[in-house]
């Protein structure tokens, strides 16, 4: 069981507090290195410090002190200083006074300023550790004895290295080698950097101070029991998201999990926008990666993971009330405490939402406005004495818009009087009613191309790919890193996580100068976005030389533009056409030869490439185009680089020229489902990504005819593929080969596939007609089910397999394969060849983390598992046959049986519900619901009356409604407390009375831990996941440990109840050590009552035992429940 001791919400009120009037932790360094350093210093220490140097993470370690340097106050200070400590508790570490000082020092920053602690375990135990034993013992037994005189010193040493081993740590002998321990230390610290990592704020922070003092008042500070929606609304550039963000670096310590989701608005404009914004929600908080694919799964994957959590969420940038109920629907998502804070333009939408609290951000006072101005003009927080003046007028023209300031402040530095003057005049010629018009002043310092490149991402281009801008410049022949760096300086656009931004003012602004260019005659403008004028364009063909370009989005309901034959011959300017959602009457008879950028969507064309010559185009994008059948002779479009042809389902054939178009790097025909005509040979050097998705009519896939080392991703699931050439092997970066779905495969080359050294996901999954074959060529092939390959698989076949493939790791280069898909591949011994001999193929055992084996009949799951050592996460779900598991791999994490209804023999569950505990340490969760036999098993076994609990698993669930008759103090929820809210639907009322109480004193000496049961019902299984969680508290200390229900063995009942769920018994257990006393009073056990509101599930009862040590122990004195 995973416990912890931690301090409970009170106080919460003070720390936020506290952070509000104090600066987020300098942090010198990201990690300081404890050791000893004559037994890890030369190699482990060495080589740890390398890794971390290599990855940028800051590291101290003793050796960079100058000689003569004081050594403790040096030491002292690194360790205030780090945001992680790593301790390397190897067996001399406790004879080192400064050694054990040092972790006194960090044990205090841990209470103090809330710094991270590892403990390695090195060549010790943690228990040696605990109670000072074995070689580790004697080390700090020679230290006591040269500490004669200091008893209270030597305590605090005792405590300390007893809080130390209490912690999660990291042991070496659980590792192979002590590099795979590096790798592991660098993930973990990896993760923990980033996330507490502080967002960047502003450069100048002027005027935050007062305004999160205010937002503060609005967050219910010191209501623990509530969860609390704050919306904080305001105009464009007045600085919402800095604030929030600078409210997220102060607070988000104090939470169990933090997000902050920014640009909602514009990423759920984008296709998949809205499940990017789920996944990096839940990841950000959970720490593992997502990959929900449908919204409706996201909202409940939300609902059931984060409701017990108290969680800081922060959605910034919300404009439409289906943004905030697919992330943040309902307060019973999250955990009581819990704060979502939403910034929005719109007021309104506040209102709709029902937040607890709305807070207007106002504009910057003058005061406040001149300093942020002078410190974007002058570098200091007021203005040079010549320029005050100026600078007044400037800060009345900017009426206190953040924003305005700080592009005017960028635009003005460095300047002379004269040219501020001047530039102030222009900005006499602008109301000041309208700030756009002020940012107008910034746009013309710029030369020509930099007023180009500005535009272009104003109507087209903001919030796409950096790298893509700079290609897409360089194409339309400017100086892209040069023009896009000044237009970074002039405070124009950002840059943020690789993509190009630009605020909606900015971008208002770049609009209207279009506009402006003819007020009147849309055709006689450079750039068109505006719905309305676009129609009239294409419709009455007043199309001019003077468009550069063009994206169509338009309004719900008015998709479809009625487009002239000649609307686009005298657009021979054209560079950029993008169509987003429109729908063409006809297909266009010309486009500009000049064109650059082609986006269509539901074009009548019929075929691409015939009479086009689109000589500088680079990127081409057809998607739903359904009268497209064909595309001809591309060769002539040497510089095409991207072409995206989607959803086309008419489309048959694909001329071999595209495949030897030496820049494409992008190539997708998802989902075109007649596609059956494609290149012979590929021939692509440049490729990176090739999607065949979804092409259900696609059967031969082309040679590959050179060495093409960048592609890293080939996605054939769901077609009609056969084979794959051996020539496969050719495609020497490959990470991604996705199979999923092709039931006509028969051949697949395996030694050219896994001698991919980057290979790391291979699904075949579905690829239901493979079945073992030695080829002539020596190659490794899987073929077609037939009597005649039937007879080729003989009684020695797993030996051949050895000696034609050979176990991954001992080929040549190393394997990376980490994702294997063999899902429902497996389907008669008839038609494939055992299981065993498919595992000797595909023994990644080093690498691979992620096996998927669902939906296969096999009867029993080969012992050479074991030899798997790097798999976290088995599959094997609905696996009708399946009748036995007898060995798991050694660091498993998760293993999934559900609906294996076969089972019977499975002994790792066996071990662990006969409280012996499993031998695996990383095992988290089984769930073997629907196992229909070992349900039976499991429920008429007796437990042994000794109740001895040796293991540290967290979790079990018994089938049936009812609990095992040995648990002592149990309690019935009456009908009161349980409300049903129409059919499905049930909650808990909220109920003191969900607390049992045991009496004691306990000696933690005799105790091995406590139970906690709770009988639940769930609509449905999905619903398991919902993390309920049992707090216990002592008199006896301050400390609460939480005990998880959610993890652990999953069982359910055959027999449904009224409304179509089932009920569910879960059972977890926890040591208590973290009390950290040695005698317990009086303990109470409490059911959380944080899901008052949550849909399911509900509970019908609950109860809790102590677990004793001896058999004896049990004839201590029977406690009384209150």
């Amino acid at each position: 069981m995973t416990t912890s001791s931690m301090a409970s919400l009170q106080g919460v009120s003070s720390s936020l507090s506290s952070a509000s009037t104090s600066s987020i932790h300098p942090w010198s360094y990201d990690v300081f290195l404890s050791f000893r350093g004559k037994d890890v210093r030369q190699k482990f220490i060495s080589h740890l410090y390398n890794a971390l140097d290599k990855r940028g993470i800051s590291t101290y370690i003793d050796n960079e002190l100058e000689r003569g340097e004081e050594i403790s106050q040096a030491l002292f200070q690194a360790i205030e200083g780090s945001m992680i400590s790593i301790i390397v508790l190897s067996r001399n570490y406790a004879e080192s006074k400064w050694c054990l000082n040092e972790i006194l020092k960090i044990l205090e920053c841990v209470r103090t300023i809330k710094q991270i602690v590892l403990p390695i375990f090195y060549d010790v135990d943690p228990s040696d550790v605990r109670h000072q034993k074995k070689k580790f013992g004697e080390a700090f037994s020679k230290l006591k004895g040269r500490s004669e005189g200091k008893v209270e010193l030597v305590l605090k040493w005792e405590a300390a290295l007893e809080e130390l081993a209490n912690m999660s740590g990291l042991e070496l002998k659980n590792y192979r080698k002590e590099s795979e321990l590096i790798q592991e230390i660098i993930r973990w610290v990896d993760f923990r950097v980033v996330n507490h990592t502080p967002l960047s704020v502003a450069k100048y922070p002027i005027g935050l101070e007062s305004r999160i003092q205010d937002i503060y008042q609005h967050l219910s500070i010191g209501k623990n029991d509530i969860v609390c929606m704050l919306g904080i609304f305001g105009t464009g550039g007045i600085g919402k998201t800095t604030i929030s963000k600078d409210i997220y670096n102060r607070i988000s310590s104090q939470f169990e999990g933090s997000c902050f989701l920014k640009n909602i608005r514009e990423t759920s404009k984008r296709a998949g926008g809205v499940i990017q914004l789920q996944n990096t929600l839940l990841s950000t908080i959970l720490g593992i990666s997502f990959d929900v694919s449908d919204i409706d799964k996201g909202i409940n994957v939300i609902r059931h993971r984060l409701c017990s959590k108290r969680v800081l969420l922060i959605l910034d940038d919300v404009d439409e009330l289906v943004q905030i109920e697919k992330l943040a629907g309902d307060r019973a998502w999250f955990g009581s405490g819990s704060r979502i804070i939403i910034t929005t333009r719109d007021q309104q939408l506040l209102k709709i939402s029902e937040v607890d609290s709305e807070y207007k951000l106002k504009i910057l006072d003058d005061n406040e406005a001149l300093r942020l101005f002078s410190l974007h003009a002058f570098k200091k927080d007021e203005p040079l004495d010549d320029y005050v003046e100026l600078s007044k007028q400037v800060i009345k023209y900017a009426q206190g818009l953040p924003l305005a300031l700080i592009v005017l402040g960028s635009d003005l530095k460095g300047q002379s009087i004269y040219q501020w003057k001047s530039a102030m005049d222009k900005y006499k010629s602008f109301p000041n009613r309208n700030i756009q018009k002020v940012l107008l002043v910034s746009y013309e310092g710029l030369d020509d191309t930099e007023r180009e490149m500005f535009l272009d991402i104003a109507f087209f281009f903001k919030g796409e790919s950096f790298a893509g801008v700079i290609k897409i410049f360089d194409s339309c022949g400017f100086s892209p890193v040069h023009g896009i760096q000044r237009l970074i300086d002039k405070c124009l656009i950002t840059i943020e996580d690789e993509y190009v931004l630009m605020h909606d003012l900015l971008q208002n602004m770049g609009r209207e100068i279009v506009r402006l260019e003819s007020p009147k005659e849309p055709s006689k403008r450079s750039r068109l976005w505006f719905h309305e004028d676009i129609c009239e364009v294409l419709e009455e063909s007043t199309g001019t030389n003077k468009i550069e370009g063009m994206i169509i989005d338009m309004p719900e309901g008015e998709d479809v533009i009625r487009l002239s034959p000649k609307a686009f011959v005298q657009m021979k300017g054209l560079r950029v056409f993008i169509n987003r959602n429109a729908s063409f009457s006809s297909g266009p008879n010309y486009l500009s030869n000049k064109l650059i950028i082609l986006k269509m969507r539901g074009s009548f064309l019929k075929e691409l490439g015939m009479g086009f010559k689109f000589k500088n185009v680079t990127t081409i994008t057809f998607d739903e185009c359904n009268f497209l059948t064909k595309i001809s002779d591309l060769s002539s479009i040497s510089n095409l680089k991207e072409l995206n042809v989607r959803r086309c389902t008419s489309l048959v054939e694909v001329h071999d020229s595209v495949g030897h178009l030496d820049n494409l790097s992008h190539l997708s025909f998802f989902d075109c489902s007649n596609l059956e005509i494609f290149p012979t040979s590929l021939k692509l050097r440049s490729l990176h990504y090739l999607d065949l998705r979804g092409c259900s009519s696609f059967r031969d896939f082309p040679k590959i005819e050179c060495e093409m080392r960048y592609l890293h991703t080939l996605n054939l699931a769901g077609t009609v593929v056969e084979e794959l050439p051996v020539s496969i092997g050719n495609l020497t970066g490959l990470d991604h080969l996705i199979l999923s779905g092709c039931k006509n495969l028969m051949r697949l080359p395996i030694n050219s596939i896994l001698q991919m050294q980057h290979l790391s996901q291979l699904g075949i999954g579905g690829c239901t007609n493979l079945v073992k074959k030695m080829g002539d060529d020596r190659q490794s092939i899987l073929a077609t089910d037939s009597t005649r390959m039937e007879d080729e698989i003989s009684s020695s076949h797993e030996e051949q397999v050895h000696e034609l493939a050979p176990p991954m790791n001992s080929r040549n280069g190393s394997s990376a394969l980490q994702v294997l898909n063999l899902q429902n591949c497996f389907q008669s011994k008839s038609s494939f060849f055992p299981i065993s001999s498919f595992f000797i193929v595909f023994n990644s055992s080093a690498t691979l983390k992620f096996l998927y084996l669902s939906k296969s009949e096999f009867d029993s799951l080969p012992t050479s598992i074991k030899g798997f050592v790097a798999l976290n996460y088995l599959y094997m779900w609905d696996c009708k046959k399946l009748e036995e598991v007898l060995e798991l791999p050694p660091n498993i994490r998760f293993v999934n049986v559900q609906g294996c209804k076969s089972l019977e023999r499975f002994p790792e569950v066996s071990r662990i519900l006969e409280f012996n505990g499993s031998h695996i340490r990383s095992l988290q969760q089984i769930n073997i619901c629907g196992c229909d036999k070992m349900h039976e098993k499991i429920w008429n076994y007796k437990v042994p009356n000794s109740l001895l609990w040796k293991g540290h698993y967290d979790a079990t669930v018994f089938p049936e409604n009812e609990i095992p008759g040995w648990f002592r103090y149990q309690k019935e929820f009456l009908e009161n407390e349980i409300v049903k809210r129409g059919d499905n639907d049930f909650q808990l009322r909220k109920n003191e009375e969900w607390v049992i109480n045991i009496e004691g004193p306990h000696y933690l000496k005799d105790i091995s831990g406590i139970v906690v049961y709770a009988v639940v019902f769930y609509k449905e299984a999905n619903y398991m996941d919902t993390i309920e969680d049992v707090e216990i508290t002592s008199n006896s200390s301050n400390h609460v440990c939480r005990i998880n229900l959610s993890e652990g063995v999953s069982l359910h009942h055959n027999n449904t109840t009224e409304v179509g769920g089932k009920y569910y018994v879960r059972v977890s257990y926890s040591d208590l050590e973290s009390f950290k006393v040695k005698v317990l009073e009086n303990l109470r056990v409490q059911l959380r009552t944080d899901w008052a509101s949550f849909r399911v599930p509900y509970y019908r009862s609950w109860g809790a035992n102590i677990i004793y040590k001896k058999h004896e122990s049990r004839a201590h004195k029977r406690r009384k429940m209150d």
